[in-house]
């Protein structure tokens, strides 16, 4: 890797998904001034199958350690068939489980697991898919690859 290489942003140990780096100090400061709003998106495989009124709660924003977050968007999504997790989730047997679709544009500690566990649907997987225009795609686990002049434009704008 270049020298002085930053991240944009985390992912906690039990997460997993799109991870940005760049030696661009200035942008990386840009996509992680809150100010700035970017769009983070998540798919979540969650416990249960939330109903659309948990969904609106989502939407509208929920309590988290006292603070309400920010309005998100969130809706139920197929099963994007990502490779298995190492090690494993294994969910309940007698309980069903869904993917929802989470998009925030803020980023508190655990955020998108603390607000579906709020809204009663505790969060088995939870996998980053985007990052403003960066999308995860077939990109496999563990691997990298450099953005396009395009992107990183977009990026920066």
């Amino acid at each position: 890797f270049p020298k002085d290489v930053y991240p944009v942003g985390r992912l906690d140990m039990d997460s997993e998904g799109l991870l940005l780096l760049s030696n661009d100090k200035e942008m990386v400061d840009f996509l992680l001034n809150p100010v700035n709003s970017h769009e983070k998106e998540y798919y979540a495989q969650v416990e249960g199958i939330p109903d659309k009124e948990s969904l609106t709660c989502l939407e509208e924003g929920v309590i988290i350690e006292g603070k309400k977050t920010l309005p998100a968007k969130a809706k139920l999504i197929e099963d994007p068939l990502f490779p298995q997790r190492k090690p494993p989730i294994f969910p309940r047997k007698n309980k069903p489980v869904c993917w929802i679709s989470v998009v925030v544009t803020e980023g508190r500690y655990r955020q998108v697991r603390k607000m579906t566990a709020s809204i009663g649907y505790p969060t088995l997987r939870l996998v980053r898919v985007r990052i403003k225009n960066i999308v995860l795609s077939n990109l496999e686990p563990g691997k990298a690859r450099e953005l396009t002049p395009g992107e990183i434009e977009i990026l920066k704008s």
